[in-house]
């Protein structure tokens, strides 16, 4: 009789599953032991394998537990990340409409004060108009366009008092 485990006729080991083939060389190996000797055997091993089979079972529920945690936090940070874009269309849409208000309130005060206030109206409707509305619209304001306003504003005043003359004296 040699050491090795004899496969029953028809059973090869190579290109079977790993788990059969050790399942079925143990036994091969407790085949010559009786049945009282092999259930004494099984019964002995019998805590062993559902403590295995509680610890495995654990794992997997821990797993699932922290498969369902990671899955809630990403989902969490994609309602976040999507209450941030909302959030930020809404703002963008409000500098939006309030820039259209300003520049046709501006343009509109313009062509009013025109006939009246020419100088006024250079001021409404000229870069004034187009400073704001890029601050509103763009959310950008540079220094050089505040000074060009500022330069526009002074010049158009200068050419108004010159326009008028002096004022009239009481």
């Amino acid at each position: 009789m040699s050491a090795e485990p004899q496969l029953p006729p028809g059973w090869s080991q190579e290109g079977e599953d790993p788990i059969l083939s050790a399942g079925m060389s143990i036994a091969m190996q407790w085949r010559h032991l009786g049945t009282d000797k092999l259930e004494a055997a099984l019964k002995a091993l019998e805590p062993e394998l559902r403590r295995q089979h509680k610890a495995v079972m654990t794992r997997l529920g821990m797993q699932r537990e922290a498969a369902d945690r990671k899955e809630r936090e990403r989902r969490s940070e994609l309602e976040a990340c999507e209450r941030q874009e909302r959030r930020s269309h809404v703002r963008h849409m409000a500098d939006l409409t309030v820039g259209a208000v300003v520049a046709l309130a501006m343009l509109g005060a313009g062509v009013y004060v025109a006939a009246d206030a020419w100088w006024l109206a250079t001021l409404l409707c000229g870069p004034s108009l187009l400073a704001l509305v890029k601050i509103f619209v763009l959310r950008r304001s540079d220094p050089d366009d505040m000074k060009f306003v500022a330069r526009t504003a002074r010049t158009s005043t200068n050419t108004a008092q010159q326009a008028q003359g002096p004022p009239p004296a009481v």
